[in-house]
């Protein structure tokens, strides 16, 4: 059976996490907060809405900035991180997560033109 880093993901933000429980997604956001234990943090995404990750492990490294997040999505909305990857902001430019949003949302209106699963043909 294939682990969650080697099947398709679809991006989404929060209010398509009801949508994908008990589903591999990947979802890029702000942190806003670590919690002390350092096994959990909140993250807005594009809308400003905030999304809850849970760790395995705590945290070695201090979160901040941009971060993408692998994970599953627990059947209370929570995202169950598998993996993440910090995003570097270069020479002072934020990163428009504001139109990543919006592109996300492109990506689920037009799955036509974006599928999220390999389909083979017979």
């Amino acid at each position: 059976m294939a682990g969650i880093l080697d099947v398709p993901k679809p991006r989404i933000n929060c209010s398509m996490l009801s949508q994908h429980i008990n589903r591999p997604v990947c979802f890029l956001g702000r942190v806003e907060k670590v919690h002390s234990t350092g096994k959990t943090f909140t993250m807005l995404d594009g809308e400003g809405q905030t999304a809850t990750v849970e760790l395995n492990e705590p945290l070695e490294e201090e979160l901040s900035g941009i971060v993408e997040v692998i994970g599953m999505v627990s059947n209370k909305g929570v995202l169950m991180a598998t993996t993440y990857n910090i995003l570097q902001e270069d020479k002072g430019i934020p990163f428009g997560l504001e139109l990543y949003n919006e592109a996300v949302k492109v990506l689920h209106d037009f799955p036509q033109y974006y599928p999220f699963q390999v389909t083979t043909s017979s």
